[in-house]
């Protein structure tokens, strides 16, 4: 009997230990796909410097994720975060969907570059959905041919808070204008469609972000640091479209033309 028990023991140590390495190497499996699956998605640099898992919680953090920038902007990122906090239902890991408890965002900071007539954030917006329509594709061919179906994910909670944006424009000689970024609470992406792509689910998060960059409270900020420069001419920009609906127009429409100097600098970022 003793053997018997000393034995069992022996095994569940065995299988305590392979539990213990699988979930650590998750990890590096987490920042090698990020790194991977973000730039076809995005068609710009997306890296993470780090993940780490908790055997015990369940919960991820991913740190240093950098965001860059598409082809034609000039500042060094669009966005980067120091840490993004993940909580994953561990019973949903071997199912389809994956279910994400949460995804917590704190303290991004954006680069917002805007050039004539477009500006970073629009044009990535633009690329996510150009993926989006691409995964949708290539979605219809698979089940077509009677292929299984890539993983999707359902996120009960995203939220996204303390955050700031850095305006950034070539008018400005290298100067910024920061707005503080309001914050975002998102909820039950994917879960209508039993579960998003990773595209789909990155596009409802890039939106809503569009969004809060467009709001009335970050473009004041903005007016009333350019109006504290006050010898700003012919800056050659768009306006910013404001509101709710400005990632949906963004989608479908350019942005306004070139604004005169008579207009003054309410032009840059008149609201429609």
């Amino acid at each position: 009997m003793k053997k018997f028990i000393i034995a069992g023991g022996v095994l569940l140590v065995a299988v305590a230990a392979v539990v213990f390495l699988t979930l650590s190497n998750l990890g590096p499996l987490v920042k090698k796909t990020v790194n991977t699956l973000g730039p076809k998605i995005t068609k710009t640099d997306v890296t993470v410097a780090d993940v780490s898992l908790s055997f015990f919680s369940g919960e991820a953090n991913i740190k240093g994720f950098f965001l860059g920038n598409p082809k034609g902007f000039k500042s060094g990122q669009a966005m980067k975060v120091g840490s993004i906090f993940v909580d994953i239902d561990e019973s949903s890991i071997t199912k389809n969907p994956i279910i994400i408890n949460k995804i917590e965002i704190v303290a991004p900071e954006i680069t917002y570059e805007k050039i004539s007539g477009s500006d970073n954030i629009q044009t990535l917006l633009k690329n996510v959905q150009g993926s989006k329509k691409a995964e949708e594709k290539a979605k219809d061919q698979t089940s077509s041919d009677g292929e299984k179906q890539g993983k999707k994910i359902v996120i009960n909670n995203v939220i996204v808070k303390d955050g700031k944006v850095n305006l950034t424009m070539a008018a400005l000689g290298g100067k910024e204008i920061t707005a503080p970024l309001p914050d975002i609470h998102l909820k039950d992406i994917g879960k209508e469609k039993n579960g998003a792509t990773p595209a789909d689910a990155f596009e409802q998060i890039f939106s809503s972000l569009y969004n809060s960059i467009s709001a009335d409270s970050v473009t004041q900020v903005f007016n009333d640091g350019l109006k504290q420069l006050g010898n700003l001419k012919d800056l050659g920009a768009s306006g910013l479209q404001t509101g709710g609906d400005a990632a949906q127009k963004a989608a479908t429409t350019a942005t306004e033309g070139v604004k005169s100097a008579t207009k003054g600098l309410k032009g840059l970022f008149k609201k429609d």
